[in-house]
């Protein structure tokens, strides 16, 4: 059975970075969910971001999709998305009959984690299919906050990794977590 790295957190924490990383330390795909939105909205000219823009569900279903087709041929993959509890898991939890689902959820404080979305929304071209502007508008009025993001509450193991500075624990061990365990072929059983 393949396994699901679900890589999770809050906007800004490292998610991307992290999921192209660990992907090429196993040697397995990663899916983006923000990558598969900035390619719909190549082929949506006009397009206007907002926190409630019309990509946003054909973006979840195309996502779910993939992985679905992905796992169903034993493919081990890692996914990437901000993954809160309330949306993200009932579409996880229907996958946990094709894969073992390892999570991995990272963190770093605030004040990075903003000046990361700050940054990125400044200098990345492709952000501009994202909402990065309106959240931080919504961080700075206090109508948002990167400590109410509610992480994925599914009984399977999970590893905290601290993005601030690096990776904490190291990709190595990250991908231990996530990679088949020596003994038996199976992924390692860390929390």
């Amino acid at each position: 059975m393949p396994t699901l790295a679900v890589v999770s957190g809050p906007p800004g924490t490292g998610k991307t970075t992290l999921a192209h990383e660990l992907a090429h330390q196993l040697g397995c795909p990663a899916i983006i969910r923000d990558e598969i939105k900035q390619g719909m909205v190549l082929a949506t000219p006009g397009f206007t971001p907002s926190s409630e823009d019309p990509l946003n569900l054909p973006t979840l279903t195309a996502f779910f999709t993939v992985l679905q087709v992905l796992l169903r041929a034993g493919v081990t993959v890692v996914a990437e998305a901000a993954f809160q509890d309330r949306l993200w898991r009932p579409n996880l939890e229907q996958l946990a009959d094709l894969a073992h689902i390892r999570v991995i959820r990272c963190t770093v404080p605030a004040e990075i984690a903003q000046g990361r979305i700050a940054q990125r929304a400044e200098h990345s071209k492709h952000r501009a299919a994202h909402a990065d502007h309106d959240l931080l508008k919504a961080i700075a009025a206090g109508q948002h906050s990167i400590e109410s993001f509610a992480p994925i509450s599914l009984n399977v193991p999970t590893l905290i990794v601290d993005t601030a500075n690096g990776y904490s624990p190291d990709i190595q061990h990250i991908a231990a977590f996530v990679g088949p365990s020596p003994q038996n072929g199976s992924p390692a059983n860390a929390r």
